[in-house]
């Protein structure tokens, strides 16, 4: 007895679109250029939060610094009024210098993980995929942005709790927000261009201990620019640092500022880090 004929396959009722079966014999096209930048500043976001998820030790043992600048220092020179801060107490005054500070504080050994990812192999892998260099050390830089963001959320917390005037606007703390991640981009990329030029993490830890503190006190973070002596007040004003804290406070505590010129500063300085940073890249692969 010859077997029952096999039953027709059903026919899909959606007939198959060209543009589909054209996916599946030619991928599509890798995107190149300008257009990988968003997708690896994401990427390395990602990878940051990751981190930190695995791991928040960091943020508590990050937080005892500035908890020790505000309750320390900020409250004692509160009490003898030594600097003057037109009208607002020093610990107010203080406040937006300390969220500056610590958020330096994280990106300017950022160029110690790139040259980790060199001994490791990473940093080579990634340079021979399409993905331009700007691209990469942007990721990185607004990574360590990331960074700072969490850790000045911390440190306003802090300063909350000790009784600080700031302000609770939405927009400001956008601003707030996009004054941390512009500086914190600029101090992660001059980190990374000192490792392209010492290439070795035990030249880029002294390099950066030496030039921390003068960047901090050589910036209107402790006291007003007017109190400062001449060389010092020439220094404050090409220090980018500066300008973050006049943004911030400004944007925090409402004082007299000037936002768009300390914005405009911040990224032109975080645009020729990337660039600085990006054509050293290569050297620091070889």
């Amino acid at each position: 007895m010859s077997e029952a004929p096999a039953a027709p396959r059903p026919v899909s009722a959606e007939p198959v679109r060209t543009a589909d079966f054209d996916l599946l014999v030619t991928p599509p096209r890798a995107r190149t250029g300008w257009r990988v930048l968003p997708a690896r500043v994401a990427a390395m976001c990602a990878v940051e939060l990751q981190k930190l998820r695995h791991d928040r030790t960091e943020l508590y043992t990050r937080a005892i610094q500035p908890a020790l600048w505000l309750l320390i220092f900020g409250e004692t020179f509160t009490r003898i009024r030594a600097i003057p801060t037109g009208g607002i107490p020093y610990i107010d005054y203080l406040a937006p210098g300390i969220i500056a500070q610590s958020a330096m504080f994280i990106a300017i050994f950022y160029g110690i993980q790139i040259i980790w990812e060199r001994d490791a192999g990473i940093l080579t892998k990634l340079l021979v995929t399409p993905t331009p260099r700007a691209a990469l050390i942007t990721g990185k830089a607004f990574a360590a942005g990331l960074k700072a963001l969490i850790q000045a959320i911390v440190v306003v917390v802090i300063a909350a709790l000790l009784g600080v005037a700031l302000t609770w606007n939405p927009l400001r703390l956008l601003g707030v927000a996009a004054a941390v991640v512009l500086g914190s981009a600029f101090f992660s990329c001059l980190s990374m261009t000192i490792a392209g030029i010492v290439l070795t993490r035990d030249r880029l830890m002294g390099i950066g201990q030496a030039i921390t503190m003068p960047l901090f006190f050589g910036s209107n973070a402790l006291y007003p620019v007017a109190v400062m002596p001449g060389w010092l007040q020439a220094i404050s004003t090409v220090n980018p640092l500066s300008y973050q804290v006049d943004a911030l406070r400004g944007l925090l505590l409402g004082t007299p500022s000037h936002v768009l010129l300390d914005f405009g500063v911040l990224a032109v300085a975080a645009a020729l880090g990337i660039i600085s940073a990006s054509s050293l890249l290569g050297r620091l692969a070889r």
